[in-house]
């Protein structure tokens, strides 16, 4: 059987440099990496995985802190779990899924050295875990901007510009009344990083454009959605002063159609509304949503290149927002003449 030694002659490398490749413990130029790949294929190379994994010290696997907290979506939470295991697959890692609140779970698996790298879910403005994270000597990346992220890089959805986009979208149809459905209060009151800043975009963007604006706080169920829709709708002898909805909680998409049309509201011939949701949420009705839609399979994939840049190299610290789009379909329409 081919060995080491064998693939670096085939390549015309060390057979340092070859290991250096296999286990990713220094960084090695593409077009090295290339060449020992190909005398891999070519002599079919297998290294023993448990050996190499020894030798450098890695576990090939990655950790993912995504508490399932009763204030949010479990189905959109797993979108990001599978897109952050499916771009782990093509680096040739596994997930350790963790999904307790607590911040000891960080220490669990570190002590251990079960993870070579970890990334966290669902941040909030000043997460307790972020300090112990910033200590360990193994990448971490973040999903969600904190307040102080102590020299650990950021990557997420920008939600402010997700709702400012929005309320531009609606005030270029004319609309000078709109209101914020979003996320549960316990959201709110953790000052979780998306419900913070897609509320704060949102008021940003009212103001700066003297739009009439209110903002409410909207649990899970329907009995929830019904008293916001009693607060902005009730008077219907004067007509609803609203005339527009970004609505930022996916929980309540698949309802809102019902519970408006329960208060004789038509979409969008009385209420346009605007969902900042993930794709499926938006399109999943017969008469799919205009939408911001949140990108879970890219943000999943960039936190994942960002900890295998920084395993595999020093890479420096960084930011990225992914920047939104807004795709208009039939749930928005010029205000109704008074």
């Amino acid at each position: 059987m081919p060995t080491m030694s064998d693939v670096a002659r085939a390549a015309g490398v060390s057979a340092s440099t070859v290991s250096y490749v296999l286990s990713g413990k220094r960084s090695i130029s593409e077009q090295t990496r290339r060449q020992v790949q190909d005398a891999i294929d070519r002599l079919g190379y297998s290294p023993h995985a448990g050996a190499r994994s020894l030798a450098s010290n890695r576990s090939n696997v990655l950790g993912l802190m995504a508490p399932l907290r009763a204030d949010v979506n479990v189905s959109v939470v797993m979108q990001f779990v599978a897109a952050v295991v499916s771009a782990a697959r093509e680096f040739n890692q596994d997930v350790l899924l963790l999904t307790q609140e607590d911040a000891g779970g960080i220490e669990r698996v570190t002590s251990q050295s079960m993870v070579d790298g970890l990334i966290m879910m669902d941040i909030e403005a000043a997460d307790p875990r972020i300090p112990r994270l910033a200590k360990l000597r193994k990448p971490a990346v973040l999903i969600g901007v904190p307040d102080n992220a102590q020299g650990l890089s950021c990557v997420d959805f920008d939600f402010a510009a997700a709702s400012r986009i929005a309320v531009q979208h609606l005030a270029g149809l004319g609309h000078r009344h709109i209101a914020f459905i979003g996320s549960p209060p316990a959201s709110l009151a953790r000052h979780a990083t998306y419900a913070d800043r897609a509320a704060a975009g949102f008021e940003q963007a009212c103001r700066s454009l003297d739009i009439s604006f209110s903002l409410h706080a909207c649990g899970a169920t329907s009995a929830d959605l019904s008293g916001v829709l009693d607060k902005l709708f009730g008077d219907q002898a004067a007509g609803p002063a609203v005339t527009g909805l970004v609505v930022h909680n996916e929980w309540l998409v698949p309802m809102l159609r019902e519970a408006m049309g329960g208060l004789g509201l038509r979409i969008p011939e009385d209420v346009s509304v605007v969902a900042v949701a993930p794709a499926d949420v938006a399109t999943a009705s017969l008469h799919p949503w205009t939408a911001v839609s949140i990108p879970a399979t890219d943000i999943g994939r960039a936190a994942v290149e960002m900890v295998m840049h920084r395993l595999n190299a020093d890479k420096p610290v960084e930011m990225r927002l992914i920047v939104p789009a807004l795709d208009v379909r039939k749930t928005t329409a010029a205000p109704p003449v008074r």
